[in-house]
């Protein structure tokens, strides 16, 4: 009996041993997103192309991940929506338990300075009263791969310039990938100083689906 506990403690190791790497945990985390290239991660994340493959491997060897090859390039995606689920309560969980996760939390909310945020109940409302527009800030990409419902892809590289897209009657909602980002953060700013009324939403698409919110997938916000 002892030998048959051990194997299974040996098996959920596997899953621990392929997180002990932070650049691995970042890895999943873009892949939350959407799927990427081995060439796009590496970029991401500042690695080599090598040794992102060689970190994505071992994800690969956990059923962390799951790759397609075609032609020349090699495609990642995240083996399961229970991945992304994963790393939220992974999050959750460092941030009650790591004094220096919640100190580094801090920072990047003082980084964030009088920003106004909005939670998803709100949002919700204010959208079906037609008070807010909501903007998705991150590449168009990312938008595509999955979005909140009644989200225009406006990312950030292109907002200044797309600004008289945007009503002057209504709230501005931006979101990004999630707490962590601050992509939405920059976006408020700018509105701001044009003059608009703005909040961010720390919701990201991952946030959206463990909360059992519908995303849409595809070109248009719908």
């Amino acid at each position: 009996m002892a030998e048959i506990d051990t194997h299974l403690y040996e098996q959920l190791a596997r899953l621990t041993k392929a997180l002990a790497s932070p650049k691995r945990i970042e890895l999943l985390d873009i892949l939350s997103q959407g799927p990427r290239t081995v060439e796009r991660l590496a970029q991401r994340t500042g690695l080599t192309t090598a040794n992102a493959s060689q970190h994505l491997q071992v994800l690969r060897s956990a059923a962390l991940v799951e790759a397609a090859k075609s032609g020349l390039f090699t495609t990642y995606r995240l083996a399961s929506e229970q991945v992304a689920a994963f790393l939220i309560e992974l999050r959750r969980l460092g941030e009650t338990r790591l004094a220096e996760l919640r100190l580094a939390r801090g920072r990047l909310l003082d980084a964030s300075g009088s920003i106004e945020h909005i939670d998803r109940r709100t949002l919700l409302r204010r959208l079906k009263s037609g008070e807010a527009v909501l903007i998705d800030v991150r590449p168009h990409e990312e938008f595509v791969a999955g979005h909140l419902p009644n989200a225009r892809s406006m990312p950030l590289s292109e907002l200044r310039k797309r600004l008289e897209e945007l009503p002057r009657n209504q709230e501005i909602v931006a979101y990004c990938r999630g707490p962590y980002c601050m992509l939405a953060v920059e976006a408020v700013r700018l509105l701001a100083r044009q003059g608009r009324r703005a909040r961010r939403l720390e919701d990201g698409v991952s946030e959206w689906k463990v909360a059992g919110l519908r995303v849409v997938q595809g070109e248009e916000a719908r």
